[in-house]
């Protein structure tokens, strides 16, 4: 096992485009990290510069003492997971897995043990005598995960290794990779799009956009205190909903909404009278008409546009007259960015009556409102 460091990690291609931007990350020795952003913001080309596969463009790149900017990938003591399991169609299931140790001529009975134990851990005990035309997609993904583990890695890296399998069997592999991973404790840099994924896996979670790392942090800090919209809007799902609104005093004018706060953030206060970017989570609105108390001052009474019902909790679609906050995903369509009529979505208890077309009162947790600065898109708190 190693901490895997990059520092001021850049990568600029010939025709000079430049794919990362002076990237900072720390991968801890036995830490499980997750680097998630849109398509195209530079995360895989981030995975492919430690592995060895892209030259990096200037910074320093380290797996546990050494210095590898000018080390080949065969040297670098890794081993990767590709979302292509890349396994030899002609080749059992124990000589897949065990490939690689033939190639480095290890002895066979040490290769033999090796290949069971990873069998063993990855419940492909059954299958060992089996080609890859006779395994389940996840089956296969367990057969590219044995040939990692039988290596015994400083690190593992991991490209977008569950986007090729249905959501249900995502479902169970990640929870089966996260498992195995703090079982084997080998420091994992692990690639993804999908927040869900990267909040459910990781230790941590580093933020990308453009190539420009945004935060990196624990998945709760993450969803709780981000750092600038497009962290806000990344993370979370169904996504924040970012509106321009101002603070007078006390009170919050959001379109033709009033909400009272009550009590006003420092740093929110110093803006008052401006422009600035209020954040309401989703799952920050709930039915007023649930509510026992009287949440006249803090509720907001417009038509649902659409009710989905999934049966733990229904979400709730309405347009709220704001204008929206384009966050800079490029993965979303910001429809209404530029109107002064904008969409909102809420999570509203299953008990609600609210039904497609009729009036709404949500009702705001203004505890957990997130407020930002328009120009610069950093918070403010």
């Amino acid at each position: 096992m190693a901490e895997v460091v990059l520092e001021k990690v850049s990568k600029i291609y010939e025709n000079g485009f430049q794919a990362v931007t002076d990237l900072d990350l720390n991968i801890q020795d036995g830490e499980f990290l997750v680097l998630v952003g849109p398509s195209g913001c530079g995360k895989s080309t981030a995975l492919r510069m430690i592995a060895g596969l892209e030259e990096i463009s200037g910074g320093e790149m380290r797996i546990g003492e050494q210095v590898v900017n000018d080390v080949e990938s065969k040297d670098r003591d890794i081993a990767m997971v590709f979302q292509n399991y890349a396994l030899y169609p002609h080749m059992t299931v124990y000589d897949n897995i065990g490939f690689a140790l033939k190639l480095a001529k290890i002895p066979k009975e040490d290769l033999d043990r090796r290949v069971r134990e990873a069998a063993k851990i990855l419940e492909l005990d059954a299958q060992l005598n089996r080609k890859p035309g006779q395994l389940s997609g996840g089956q296969r993904q367990r057969v590219a995960m044995g040939r990692a583990i039988v290596r015994q890695p400083a690190a593992f890296l991991m490209d977008e290794p569950l986007s090729n399998l249905d959501a249900k069997l995502r479902v169970q592999m990640r929870a089966e990779i996260a498992k195995l991973q703090r079982e084997l404790g080998v420091t994992t840099f692990y690639v993804t799009h999908d927040q869900v994924e990267a909040m459910t896996m990781g230790d941590r979670v580093a933020v990308i956009k453009d190539g420009v790392l945004q935060q990196v942090d624990t998945p709760q800090n993450l969803y709780d205190y981000p750092e600038n919209i497009f962290v806000a809007a990344f993370i979370g799902s169904p996504s924040m909903n970012l509106y321009e609104a101002t603070v007078h005093g006390t009170v919050l004018h959001l379109g033709s909404n009033r909400i009272e706060l009550g009590e006003v953030p420092e740093k929110v206060a110093a803006h008052d009278g401006e422009t600035l970017v209020v954040g309401i989570r989703p799952e920050d609105m709930d039915d007023a008409e649930l509510s026992e108390a009287d949440t006249t001052e803090r509720t907001i009474t417009t038509t649902a546009s659409l009710v989905e019902s999934l049966g733990s909790e229904i979400i709730v679609h309405f347009e709220i007259d704001a204008r929206a906050v384009d966050a800079g995903d490029p993965d979303v369509l910001e429809e209404l960015a530029d109107e002064d009529v904008a969409t909102a979505v809420a999570r509203f208890n299953p008990r609600s009556r609210a039904r497609s077309g009729e009036r709404i009162s949500a009702v705001l947790d203004i505890e957990r409102l997130h407020f930002f600065n328009l120009e610069t898109g950093l918070a403010l708190r």
